[in-house]
Order: structure tokens, then C-alpha cells, then sequence
């Protein structure tokens, strides 16, 4: 049987809770998006936030929140998802590409100043939307001493914690709901602010209108999948630490950590030193679905600016993603280590 890539963790509470909801009278935003709200506040102590039904709603908002003008620059990585490009766009804003390095799929403080000190023309950064590219924490401390407004996207890296929440630093926070981001519904997003003046700016679109809020039926679906995070981050973990221990034995590299922090496990990546059709080919001969992790970002869909990111260029041609979700059973785990240890 095919081992896909990706597959959301869908058990029978959250599908008991999907099926109570549909049988209730309303299945628009109800009393399931209002208890989400208070279940993500539970898991993330935030001041205020805002249930939508998209990412790229949340990041309209949230770059709306912080009154940018038009043809203010906003820095993005050019491992960012493609749809930021869109939301940039249709708010006249100026996107300004920053590239990584071949070790870490995230920007730092460093690649950030190089962006800035080019002054694409001479458009001045007014944000920096840090996206956690595969699940990988920036160095959100550092990039938040330059002084410029910051948007986290944690779609990817949302992380459980048994005795506190997540360190945020980021004016805006978005966690995505989306089917591949850490927490599903099957798609929307939270769009929340840790501290009373963001929150504040944020109260100002409490009355949009429920064509934009997450409707009940996803709502019930994500509340279910946060009380079940620690859960599904152990299983991640111990399949995640079996898929090192065999790639110890290829020649192949995987990203590092920064300061010590603790990854997620979202996905296992590998930077390979041969031909990434080789190895999606090898892999599809033992029904294993292993593709390339940055093709639906700025730079792999060509969105992004080559000649300025040749990091992130390069990352895009030679990074794979090999199946790591918590429904994986324990012959499929072991299928998929022998396959990343006889990688051509």
C-alpha cells in the first residue's frame, strides 16, 4: 500500500465532533467557534484574536492592523508559502525577498540586515513577516531588536507545552488550519496578538462578517486537534528520531536547529546531494510518495528573486520530504527508514 507524504490526524473524537456539529441546528460561526476560541486561549494565553477561514485572510488583517501604506516594503523569506505574494499585492505593498541559509530554512538576523542594507528600490521595510518554514523556529528575539514590526506565521511549528505556551515575540501571530499545517479543520486560521495594543488593534474587525469566520463544523475539528497536540507531537517524535538514526547513514543532510531550540518534527527534510528526480523515482518504486519541500513557496513556484536568493534557489532544487504524520503505522515508519537509508 502507497505511504503518502502528508496525511492529516483525523481520529474518531475529532470526527465525533465534526458529525455533532453538522447535526446541530447551526453550522455557520456558532457556539463550536466560540468554544475554539476559548480552547485556543487555553494553549496559546493571548490577548485577543480573530477565528477566519483562511491564512491569507488573517495575514490581510493582520498587515492592515499595523497601517502599512501603499508601497511599504514588507520583507519575506522566499521560502514563504505563495500565496503572501497575493496578499502583498492586493494590499499595494512592496515585497522584499530574503534568502537562508544552506543550513537552516528560516531568515536570521543577518540575512534580514543583508535585505535591508540592499534597498531594492530604495523601498523602506515597514514589516518582516517571519514565516517557521518547515516547522524550524527563527531566531525571533535577535530579528525583533531591529525594531521593525513583526507577523509570525506558526502554522508549521505550532508546538504543544505541557507548562506554558510557545515564546512569541511577533506583533501579529497567524497559526494556520490549513490540511498540511500542524493543527487542521480542514482550512482557516487563528489570527491573534499577545499584548493589549495589538489586541486592540485587532477588537476593530470583531464585527466582519461570518463569510469571514471559521464556521462551526471546522471550528469543532480544530478545537479537538489542540486538546490532542501532545498526543501527536510524542508520535511525531519517536518516528522523527528513527528517521535520524538513518540518516545518519547516507551522505545526504538534514537542517539544524538555532539556539538550542526544540523542533516540532512537522516534517523530515533532506537536503540531498544527488538529483531530487532520482530520489522521488526510487522512492515511488516502494510505493513511498516523496516530494520536493519547496514547491509550493515563493521560490519554487518562481515567484521569488533568484539572482537575490540563490540559497533559497538552490534549496529548492535538492530538498525532499519523506512521510512523518502521527497515523503512520510502525511497519510503515520502519518501510520508510530503509528507504532513507538505501537513498541513491
Amino acid at each position: 500500500m502507497k505511504i503518502e507524504v502528508h496525511s492529516p490526524t483525523i481520529r474518531r473524537k475529532e470526527m465525533y465532533a465534526v458529525l455533532t456539529a453538522m447535526v446541530e441546528d447551526k453550522i455557520g460561526p456558532g457556539e463550536r467557534h466560540k468554544f475554539l476560541l476559548q480552547t485556543a486561549k487555553e494553549y496559546l494565553h493571548f490577548d485577543y484574536t480573530l477565528v477566519l477561514r483562511s491564512p491569507a485572510t488573517a495575514l490581510f488583517i493582520a498587515l492592515k492592523c499595523l497601517n502599512l501604506k501603499e508601497g511599504d516594503g514588507v520583507l519575506i523569506s522566499a521560502l514563504s508559502p505563495r500565496y503572501y505574494l497575493n496578499v502583498l499585492s492586493d494590499l499595494g505593498l512592496a515585497p522584499i525577498f530574503c534568502d537562508v541559509s544552506f543550513s537552516f530554512p528560516c531568515i536570521d538576523l543577518q540575512s534580514i540586515e543583508k535585505a535591508i542594507s540592499a534597498k531594492p528600490n530604495n523601498i523602506t521595510v515597514r514589516c518582516i513577516l517571519l514565516h517557521h518554514t518547515l516547522g524550524f523556529i527563527p531566531d525571533t528575539v535577535s530579528i525583533n531588536s531591529l525594531g521593525i514590526p513583526v507577523i509570525e506565521d506558526i502554522s508549521q511549528s505550532y508546538s504543544p507545552q505541557e507548562e506554558a505556551p510557545m515564546p512569541l515575540h511577533g506583533a501579529y501571530t497567524i497559526l494556520g488550519l490549513e490540511e498540511r499545517d500542524m493543527l487542521t479543520s480542514g482550512g482557516g486560521a487563528l489570527l491573534f496578538a499577545m499584548n493589549r495594543k495589538e489586541g486592540n488593534e485587532l477588537r476593530n474587525y470583531s464585527n466582519i462578517p461570518p463569510e469571514y469566520s471559521l464556521p462551526d463544523m471546522n471550528a469543532a475539528l480544530a478545537a479537538v486537534q489542540f486538546k490532542e497536540a501532545l498526543r501527536n507531537a510524542a508520535k511525531r517524535r519517536d518516528i522523527s528520531n528513527m528517521y535520524v538514526q538513518a540518516a545518519l547513514r547516507t551522505r545526504h543532510k538534514r537542517f539544524v536547529t538555532v539556539n538550542d531550540t526544540e523542533y516540532c518534527n512537522y516534517a523530515f527534510a533532506l537536503v540531498l546531494e544527488t538529483g531530487i528526480k532520482d530520489v522521488i523515482a526510487y522512492a515511488r518504486k516502494k510505493e513511498i510518495i516523496v516530494e520536493n519541500a519547496f514547491e509550493q513557496t515563493l521560490t519554487g513556484s518562481g515567484a521569488s528573486d533568484t539572482v537575490l536568493c540563490p540559497v533559497s534557489y538552490s534549496l529548492s532544487l535538492r530538498t525532499v520530504l519523506f512521510p512523518l504524520y502521527p497515523r503512520l503505522a510502525s511497519d510503515q515508519v520502519q518501510r520508510v527508514s530503509k528507504l532513507i537509508m538505501t537513498l541513491p
